[in-house]
């Protein structure tokens, strides 16, 4: 490249982060020339955008405090393609433009040509369709008249925000011209204990030919299951599959390696399959209930007795207190306690293969939900098709899975409920999907189960149906009419009726809607768990017990992606874990395993079996709400293996109730570790990168204050570990759960 257009280039490092021509040949952008709005002429080469601001393509609109929502804005980002880039890629004729998430719609053009488009525009033919999630990645032959080699192009992104963070974010804007094998995309289809499908797709305009070679392994102790070979070849977007036998959910690891026919290029990795850590519950009972249970004065008590164990199994309780009875056949304890105290309880578990006791404190006082709350939630598989019959099945689906067995017990109704207008003395009511609230209210109750609704203090709710503004003390008395135990309460709407009264440099105006429903729901003859839902908006964590809600969200919504469920998990928990406490919790929104899909069309979640044992250790160690998002009436076995395992539930449901921290953060390992009533200590250690790692636990010691490990337990084993070695393998995006005593 010569002097002139090298400097040509630099002129726009205002853009660039990189510039390594010699080497890699790739050009990398952090910002670009931004506006707000939509003309179409902002796609062309020639416009002159000089005015235009710079902004990030790394970060938000929110995070770069310029959030809009329902509406336009362009990216443009200029580039001098040189010619030493065209000159040698004598391997490949294509220019792959890649770039990270945009919330929610794209359409991507150089000097004026349409490359691609993820999502769609609210005018599209189809319909609004969000794609937010899903990273960039498009491409341009090398010899397109479109493209302008040694002088200046301009990348130009169309973006629209429905709403959420907004723009581009999460990558740099990368442009360069891969190799032939870049265009080789090698995926793992895996249904855990049926034949594993090995996809090879060719995305790019070029045949490609090889060899891809498998290698299935024990993970344990490394001894080889299965191999296999097989030639490829692929023209554009074609594909190839070779099917791997798996008999079983044991840990295994598929090693695979492509190489190129003709220039010898490779490709390999690593895929772990989905694999079971949680042994099958023992014949003999165990009960599996936490140590205490909050109830105010004079509200019906309701609680199920989670118990395992072979059936038939006689449930019993000692020293019944005056005013609450059990119900033995479907194991509830009901009634009501006037007087504030401790009532020790002793619940008895037996069968032919055993017995089992446990001590139970009801504490009758002011404070409820002493551990953090645990059930289902319909948003995540049914978002606004939701049905009471749907309701029901999930419900039933809790009790024949044996996930009741487990804990869980609340069964929420999201967002769809609604009728379109309420009645004429201004109550609320349900639409056609919902015939009779309050008879699926005692349905539930009859079986232990808790019953939860949805609501907003705005006039609308994010799905566009009536919220509870100017009828909040109706609503609240609706809600006791109905047998309503748990309100999320989603500040969708809000903003939209008291936008000129959200000051965001106060917390007032975020308290007040909330402190208002809290009145009407304490009124109320029974316990109405008060879930906040808004976000994490004027840090919630620090104010939520103010307004005496059980449960705040702390980030927005999640989805079954790496991306999301690392931001969550880890970024966002970073400053709240010191403000969860009995009756009070951090809620990370709820858990996306399982099959989910916000509304009727459902998929296996996109987590690898990896992220699924890191969402679900992430959030017991940070004593989290734990919802299931998945239909209960069809759960695989490996969705019910990590939601069964008791030793990981006690975790999240410790007495103490004190949420972990993170105590070492060394490159991609991350350790939290929370403290447990019985004075061992619950820690995750994580594997954040792409790589898997060996990692010394030892090594840490000192960070963590340890000083000698007593003794260890692998929590997701359910199996003691040994303390003399504490060396163990991590895959990309797992963990290993210990319990230990020092």
């Amino acid at each position: 490249m010569n002097f002139k257009l090298a400097f040509k280039v630099l002129m726009y490092a205002g853009f660039f982060s990189a510039f390594t021509f010699a080497q890699s040949q790739t050009l990398s952008f952090d910002n670009a020339k931004f506006k707000f709005g939509d003309d179409p002429s902002w796609k062309s080469l020639e416009f002159d955008d000089s005015s235009w601001q710079t902004k990030s393509v790394v970060s938000s609109w929110d995070n770069q405090g310029i959030g809009k929502e329902k509406t336009y804005a362009w990216y443009r980002i200029h580039f001098v393609l040189p010619e030493s880039m065209r000159n040698s890629s004598g391997k490949s004729s294509i220019l792959k433009i890649e770039m990270g998430q945009i919330d929610d719609v794209d359409a991507t053009y150089i000097n004026g040509k349409l490359i691609g488009s993820m999502g769609n525009f609210p005018d599209s033919k189809k319909g609004y369709g969000s794609n937010w999630s899903a990273k960039r990645i498009y491409n341009i032959p090398l010899n397109d008249a479109a493209l302008k080699w040694g002088k200046d192009n301009v990348l130009a992104i169309k973006v629209y925000n429905s709403d959420g963070d907004g723009g581009m974010s999460k990558s740099p804007v990368i442009i360069n011209v891969p190799k032939n094998i870049d265009g080789l995309k090698i995926t793992m289809q895996d249904n855990g204990d049926e034949d594993i499908i090995i996809n090879v797709k060719n995305i790019f305009n070029i045949n490609l030919n090889g060899e891809l070679s498998l290698n299935l392994t024990n993970g344990d102790n490394g001894e080889p299951i299965y191999s296999a070979s097989k030639k490829i070849s692929l023209k554009n977007n074609s594909s190839s599959s070779i099917v791997v036998p798996n008999k079983d959910y044991s840990f295994k690891i598929l090693n695979y390696t492509f190489v190129e026919k003709k220039n010898g290029d490779k490709i390999d990795g690593v895929f772990i399959p989905k694999y079971i850590l949680t042994p099958k519950a023992s014949a003999s009972p165990k009960l599996n209930n936490p140590s205490v249970f909050g109830v105010r004065p004079n509200s019906p008590i309701i609680y199920r007795i989670p118990c395992t164990g072979e059936r038939p199994i006689k449930l019993s309780v000692k020293d019944l207190p005056q005013g609450v009875n059990f119900d033995s056949q479907n194991g509830v304890l009901n009634g009501k306690l006037s007087k504030k105290g401790e009532y020790k309880l002793t619940l008895v578990a037996e069968n032919s293969k055993g017995k089992d006791e446990k001590q139970f404190i009801i504490k009758v006082g002011d404070v409820i939900s002493l551990t953090p709350a645990m059930g289902w939630n319909s948003w995540n598989c049914w978002g606004l098709s939701v049905s009471q019959d749907k309701v029901m099945a999930s419900a039933q689906g809790l009790i024949e899975s044996g996930l009741a067995d487990y804990g869980f017990y609340y069964i929420n109704i999201d967002d769809a409920w609604e009728a379109s207008k309420r009645n004429e003395d201004g109550t609320i009511s349900t639409n056609d999907k919902f015939p009779d609230m309050k008879a699926l209210g005692d349905w539930l109750h009859q079986r232990g189960l808790k019953f939860g609704i949805y609501s907003s203090p705005g006039d609308l709710t994010c799905g566009g149906y009536l919220g509870s503004i100017d009828h909040e003390q109706q609503d609240a008395q609706v809600y006791n009419s109905w047998g309503i135990d748990y309100l999320k309460y989603d500040w969708c709407g809000y903003s939209r009726a008291h936008n000129k009264e959200i000051d965001k440099n106060t917390v007032a105006s975020y308290v007040r809607p909330y402190l208002k429903m809290e009145k009407f729901l304490r009124d109320q003859p029974r316990d109405i768990h008060y879930s906040l839902c808004q976000y994490g908006m004027a840090e919630v964590w620090k104010w939520g017990h103010c307004v005496d809600a059980n449960s705040w969200r702390t980030t927005g919504d999640i989805n079954d992606s790496w991306n999301s469920l690392y931001s969550i998990g880890f970024e966002s928990q970073l400053k709240t874990s010191k403000y969860a406490a009995p009756g009070h919790w951090n809620d990370q929104d709820m858990l996306v395993v399982g099959n989910v899909g916000w509304g009727p069309s459902l998929h296996p979640s996109r987590l690898t079996a990896d992220e699924q044992y890191t969402h679900l250790t992430l959030w017991t160690l940070q004593a989290s709400v734990l919802l299931i998002g998945c239909p209960l009436d069809d759960i695989d076995e490996f969705t019910l293996s990590l939601l069964q395992n008791s030793e990981v539930i006690a975790v999240d449901q410790d007495e103490l109730g004190v949420a972990a921290t993170q105590d070492v953060a060394d490159g991609d390992i991350r350790i939290w570790k929370r403290p447990l009533k019985d004075g061992s200590y619950a820690v995750g250690i994580f594997n954040v990168g792409n790589k898997h790692l060996n990692v010394d636990f030892s090594k840490y010691f000192k960070q963590l204050g340890i000083g000698e490990v007593k003794n260890a337990r692998d929590l997701w084993r359910q199996q003691d570990v040994s303390t003399a070695n504490m060396n163990y393998f991590i895959p990309s995006h797992g963990v290993r759960y210990l319990k230990i005593k020092y």
